[in-house]
């Protein structure tokens, strides 16, 4: 406890707790609908086409987040027009995003006189390095997201679960659609200098899965897999410290086991409860 004490005296570890729980709240109320929804192929695409915007505004010497959050929330409101035909055609795109937009980023970076940025950086990132301004804009964003969530929670879960049955009851499903999109895109690229891409995409899909599994209410589901991301970010940064390796991979492996040991206990759970009802039935007499 002492030694935890004194690690906790850092600055920049105090930074990466903050920050990791910051992200847990916002992937954890965000992941839920990306994963109830089905957008997390979409949630992929976005983070590697802001990539693109990233190199460009790089290049040009303006703030990359600027250029990255641009070009996510344009690609963000194209993908949400394609909503109501979902087809393998939107998947095409989704992976056209992916590529051109990691190769176009890549590409100004590389035309950047002088040293170029840590590319690995955006891909795994690195929480031990984030700064107190990281963790402000983070704060800032999530208190907007939690807003948003208590005022339109009903329209939020309706488009989420039935965009059919939410237009039949009168609300504006493509507004709430591209809401939720933009806010996908927004989180994703404010997250990506802080614990970069791969682990963005963990954390939005991880702690929802798991969750699914042990509550049945989406309000359920959003709070526990905030507690989920919270304890598997901790835990990882613990990890890290104590087995001297990357934090972001530690994150990503222990989530990786708990969903494990998750959806195995339920669904070990579920076998032997049917294996009781199954014995009960059995015991019954049958009538003369």
């Amino acid at each position: 406890m002492d030694a935890l004490v004194d690690l906790l005296s850092y600055d920049f570890l105090r930074n990466a707790v903050w920050a990791a729980l910051l992200a847990s709240v916002l992937c954890g109320v965000l992941g839920t609908l990306v994963v109830v929804k089905r957008l997390v192929f979409i949630s992929g695409g976005l983070s590697h086409a802001a990539f693109g915007g990233l190199g460009v505004c790089y290049f040009l010497g303006v703030e990359p987040l600027l250029g990255a959050a641009a070009v996510a929330v344009v690609a963000a409101l194209a993908l949400a027009g394609t909503g109501d035909r979902r087809s393998r055609s939107e998947d095409a795109v989704i992976g056209i995003l992916w590529a051109v937009g990691m190769a176009v980023g890549m590409v100004f970076i590389a035309r950047t006189p002088g040293y170029g940025p840590d590319l690995a950086s955006y891909l795994f990132g690195n929480i031990l390095t984030v700064e107190r301004s990281g963790v402000v804009w983070t704060l800032g964003f999530t208190a907007v997201v939690m807003a948003l969530l208590v005022l339109f929670f009903k329209e939020l879960v309706a488009v989420g679960f039935d965009e059919e049955y939410a237009r039949v009851q009168g609300v504006p499903v493509g507004a709430f659609r591209n809401l939720l999109l933009v806010l996908v895109a927004l989180a994703v690229v404010l997250l990506l200098r802080l614990v970069g891409i791969l682990l963005v995409l963990a954390l939005l899909t991880i702690p929802p899965v798991a969750a699914l599994a042990l509550s049945r209410s989406l309000a359920g589901v959003m709070a526990l897999s905030t507690v989920i991301g919270a304890v598997v970010s901790l835990g990882g940064i613990w990890l890290s410290y104590l087995l001297d390796l990357p934090s972001g991979p530690c994150i990503v492996l222990l989530g990786a086991l708990l969903l494990i040991f998750v959806r195995g206990g339920r669904a070990l759970a579920l076998r032997r409860a049917r294996a009781r009802r199954g014995g009960a039935q059995a015991s019954v007499p049958e009538p003369p």
